[in-house]
């Protein structure tokens, strides 16, 4: 796969800047991998597309507000995205203006809040260690902002309004630091009117890191290599999966998040599963195949517009065809 196979044009006034006032009032399109048919179809149609025994499996990361905005000690202003934990206090970032953050550089971010540069990477990520003053987790609460993708504009006043909408319903454990966007648009309303059909809802998670989102810089998909990210699956959802591929039942993953986290033979799996998703990207797509155990005679529902080929990529792989896919992106993508 080239990445040039998934170019395609999304004009910047097709991308929407707020979210439906109702989270499932949102279009859907349909993939009907026997035949490569596309549908259009709203949100609130799901669950006329799934039956008694499916297991509907959803990520139920939940995204903190990893985007601080602060300044130095000599007052010169500058932005730290949080990508991952790697030790008590210390975090490996993403800064802006990174040449400016040496280590030994103390950092500002209001009143609640400072953090030393301890250390840079060679490809210009920094790494920052938070003072060690009360409960960290409150404090990035308090400062930071809402870690929206780059094409979503806010103006400082209105940087937080996106807190609650940015955010899954069903989202429980900390650690995301963008959010599982397929799950965006479910409700209470729409979980308990899919329970009713008799599908069982089971939970992994994920947590969306810098994996997802960072740039495609080869030309060649089969040679990009993304960040890993961290996920779990506990013993009770490894032994609904299990006994839904005995059974013949199909498993429909909410989003590719979801999908990669099940991307393996379930019968390897032991009682509980919690580690790094592979980070190797042609790896991880072409392991979801839908007789794995990932999917189960069926694809899994995705309900988002990507701004990157990375995605469009992946959504030609879990349509199980790649010209589905390119289709997809060729008439679908952005266009009313």
């Amino acid at each position: 796969m080239h990445i040039s196979d998934y170019d395609y044009e999304l004009p910047a006034e097709l991308i929407a800047q707020e979210p439906l006032a109702e989270r499932e009032a949102s279009r859907m399109l349909v993939v009907d991998r026997g035949n490569a048919s596309l549908t259009d179809n709203r949100f609130t149609e799901l669950p006329r597309f799934l039956r008694g025994g499916d297991v509907l499996v959803l990520n139920n990361t939940k995204v903190f507000p990893a985007r601080l905005l602060g300044h130095t000690e000599t007052g010169a202003n500058i932005e730290i995205f949080l990508v991952k934990e790697v030790g008590d206090h210390t975090w490996e970032a993403l800064a802006r203006p990174a040449r400016r953050l040496k280590p030994g550089k103390k950092l500002v971010f209001g009143d609640a809040l400072t953090a030393d540069v301890v250390d840079r990477s060679s490809d210009g990520q920094v790494f920052v260690r938070f003072d060690g003053h009360g409960d960290l987790e409150a404090r990035l609460d308090e400062v930071g902002r809402t870690p929206l993708p780059p094409y979503i504009k806010r103006d400082a006043l209105d940087a937080d309004k996106d807190r609650e909408r940015y955010q899954t319903v069903f989202a429980r454990k900390r650690g995301a630091i963008a959010a599982p966007t397929a799950g965006l648009h479910f409700t209470p309303e729409v979980l308990d009117e899919i329970k009713a059909t008799g599908v069982e809802i089971a939970e992994i998670t994920l947590h969306v890191g810098y994996g997802t989102f960072e740039p495609v810089r080869a030309t060649d998909l089969a040679q990009h290599s993304v960040s890993a990210e961290s996920y779990e699956i506990d013993a009770a959802t490894v032994d609904r999966l299990k006994r839904a591929r005995r059974d013949k039942d199909r498993i429909v993953a909410i989003g590719t998040t979801t999908t990669f986290g099940l991307a393996i033979p379930l019968p390897i799996l032991g009682c509980c599963r919690t580690g790094h998703s592979a980070a190797v990207f042609h790896a991880r797509a072409s392991g979801m195949r839908h007789d794995d155990g990932t999917i189960v005679r069926g694809q899994p529902i995705e309900v988002a517009v990507s701004d990157c080929q990375q995605h469009l990529s992946r959504c030609a792989r879990l349509s199980g065809n790649d010209a589905v896919g390119r289709r997809i992106g060729d008439e679908r993508f952005g266009i009313e």
